[in-house]
C-alpha cells in the first residue's frame, strides 16, 4: 500500500488523460484553449503501465479526468484499460457532459462505475454566463441518459461563485428533492490565473455547511477511498448533497489520492510547486521501475497545502489536472 510519511494511505488515482476542454469556466479558462492543439499526453500503453502500477501498490480506485476526457478518441479504450486491471475495484470519470448523452452506453459498457458531472447552475442563462456554453438542457439529458444506462453512482459538481450562483443554491436543494443523485459544491480555489476573480467570488463553504446542519441535513459516513467532500443527507430529500472545502482546517488530514497528469507527471497535491516526472518507466513499460518510483516520490509529500497563503503552486488553471 503507498503510505507517506504522515500515515495516510493512497486507494485513490486521479488521472488526467489531457488538459484541453471545450468549455470556457469564468473560473478556470475564461479565454478557453485550442482543443486541436497537439499535446503530448501519454499513450495508451502508457497509461497501461501506469495504472498496473498503481494497482499492485494497492490503489482500487481511478478517475478519469482533465481538461474534459471525452476530447481523447481513446477514451472508451483507457475506460476498458482501468476496469480490466486487477485490484481496480472502481472506475469513475469527470466530464462537461457534452457528449454523455450520445456516449454513455459505451463508457458503461467498457466499465465505468461512476460520474462526476460539472454543472454551475440549473439556470441556463446562468450556466452559459458562467460555461460559455448554452448547453445546460443537453447536459441533464445526458445524466438521464446515464441513470437509464444503469450507472448508479452520479454526482454533479458546482464551484460557488459569490457573483454568480450562490444566490441559486435553493434550485440545487429543490432537485435534490426528487433526483436520487449527489450534488457537491465546491469552494473557489485560488490557482496561479485567477486572483482577482477569487477575491471577488470565493465563498467559505463552512457558511453553507452550518446552514445545511441547521436545516435537519445530516453527515454520511465517509468509505475508504472517497474524494474529500463531506456529505449530507436529508430524509425529505432523494439525493444527497456534498461540500467540498480546501480552505477548511484539517482538509489534507484524510487526503488518500495522488494524481498524474495527462504528460506523465506525478503530483502529490493538486497545489505541488511541481509535477515529478515519471515518463520514462511508463515509456519503457517497466511496472517494477513505476513501482519504485511513485514509492520514492511520496516521501516528499507534506502534511498540507499552503492555499490559505495565498500558494497555489504550479497549478495555473484547474484544466491542468482536472481539480
Amino acid at each position: 500500500m503507498l503510505q507517506d510519511n504522515f500515515g495516510r494511505q493512497f486507494h485513490y488515482l486521479r488521472l488526467s488523460i489531457t488538459e484541453m476542454c471545450n468549455f470556457r469556466c469564468n473560473y478556470c479558462l475564461p479565454n478557453g484553449n485550442e482543443c486541436d492543439t497537439s499535446k503530448d499526453n501519454m499513450t495508451i500503453d502508457e497509461i497501461r503501465t501506469l495504472v498496473s502500477a498503481f494497482a499492485r501498490l494497492g490503489t482500487s480506485k481511478i478517475r478519469i479526468t482533465g481538461g474534459e476526457p471525452s476530447l481523447r478518441k481513446d477514451l472508451i479504450e483507457i475506460i476498458s484499460i482501468c476496469k480490466s486491471t486487477p485490484g481496480i475495484e472502481k472506475v469513475a470519470m469527470t466530464t462537461n457532459a457534452f457528449r454523455l448523452k450520445k456516449d454513455v452506453q459505451k463508457y458503461k459498457d467498457a466499465g465505468l462505475d461512476a460520474l462526476n458531472v460539472s454543472a454551475d447552475s440549473l439556470d441556463p442563462r446562468m450556466f452559459a454566463a458562467i460555461t460559455g456554453k448554452d448547453k445546460l438542457l443537453d447536459i441533464l439529458a445526458g445524466v438521464d441518459a446515464a441513470v437509464e444506462a444503469g450507472i448508479k453512482h452520479i454526482k454533479f459538481n458546482s464551484v460557488i461563485l459569490k457573483q454568480h450562483n450562490f444566490g441559486g443554491i435553493e434550485q440545487f436543494l429543490e432537485y435534490l428533492k426528487t433526483h436520487p443523485v449527489t450534488w457537491r459544491f465546491i469552494e473557489l480555489m485560488q490557482t496561479g490565473d485567477n486572483a482577482q476573480f477569487f477575491a471577488k467570488n470565493h465563498v467559505q463553504g463552512e457558511t453553507i455547511k452550518q446552514d445545511l446542519l441547521a436545516k435537519g441535513w445530516q453527515r454520511v459516513v465517509r468509505e475508504k477511498h472517497a474524494g474529500p467532500a463531506q456529505e449530507f443527507s436529508h430524509p425529505d430529500y432523494l439525493g444527497n448533497l456534498g461540500l467540498i472545502m480546501p480552505y477548511s482546517k484539517d482538509f489534507c488530514s484524510t487526503c488518500n489520492r495522488l494524481r498524474v497528469s495527462s504528460s506523465g507527471k506525478l503530483h502529490l497535491c493538486l497545489f505541488s510547486e511541481v509535477g515529478l516526472n515519471i515518463r520514462d518507466t511508463l515509456t519503457a513499460g517497466d511496472v517494477d521501475a513505476t513501482c519504485d518510483a511513485l514509492r520514492g516520490h511520496l516521501t516528499l509529500k507534506t502534511a498540507s497545502h499552503e492555499l490559505q497563503k495565498g500558494f497555489t503552486g504550479a497549478t495555473k488553471q484547474l484544466a491542468m489536472l482536472g481539480g
